[in-house]
């Protein structure tokens, strides 16, 4: 069990969290690991193991916080008092996933290795963030398109899965554009905006 306060548990944890995440902006998954980020938080690597036991969780724990901040967002559109039509609500919450680019990376993440590789209760707190996410989709598309469940449910089997695709497209580095010039593609690269509005405007007006 950890010790400490819960203020000192919830802050080092975040710390660890943060390091990571400052890490991950300029360092793939693959290169990143518990040992560099131990050199970026303010105490001694082995303390990192009384919260997280692989790089995993802490990845894990991060794409969670990720999630948390994707339905305070969606709370907030739900929250809302006027009407809004197909046209709008796919804006809302297109303006929400443009602002959460960090969850998005994560999402084309190799999420099976991410998941194998942590605890079943860390998995458990990564879960309910995630299903938190559909239930206020779901709410949203009751709410502002009197949707019927059966396709609410085929809604969420669409865009959910459409998501881990989003990053791909829209961050190409200047590699990848290069690339596809030598490889004579004529391809018209769109911002997270356009392809998640794109999407949402086909799904929500069927």
């Amino acid at each position: 069990m950890v010790k400490g306060t819960p203020e000192l548990i919830s802050e080092r944890r975040e710390t660890i969290i943060n390091a990571c995440e400052e890490l991950y902006q300029t360092m793939s998954f693959r290169e990143i690991s518990l040992k560099e980020i131990g050199k970026n938080v303010p105490f001694s690597r082995p303390t990192i193991y009384n919260y997280f036991e692989t790089k995993e969780e802490i990845f894990l724990a991060l794409f969670e916080r990720e999630y948390r901040s994707w339905n305070r967002d969606l709370e907030a559109i739900l929250n809302g008092q006027e009407e809004l039509t197909s046209e709008e609500l796919a804006d809302r919450i297109a303006m929400s996933l443009t602002k959460r680019k960090q969850l998005l990376k994560l999402l084309s993440m190799n999420n099976y290795d991410m998941e194998e590789n942590s605890r079943e209760e860390r998995l458990v707190c990564f879960k309910e963030a995630y299903g938190r996410s559909m239930e206020l989709m779901k709410e949203l598309l009751r709410k502002y398109c009197k949707k019927k469940d059966e396709d609410i449910e085929r809604f969420l089997y669409i865009f959910y899965p459409f998501m881990f695709g989003i990053y791909p497209y829209a961050e190409v580095t200047k590699k990848q554009k290069k690339a596809m010039e030598e490889a004579g593609i004529d391809y018209t690269y769109q911002s997270i905006y356009e392809i998640t509005y794109n999407c949402l405007i086909r799904l929500l007006e069927e």
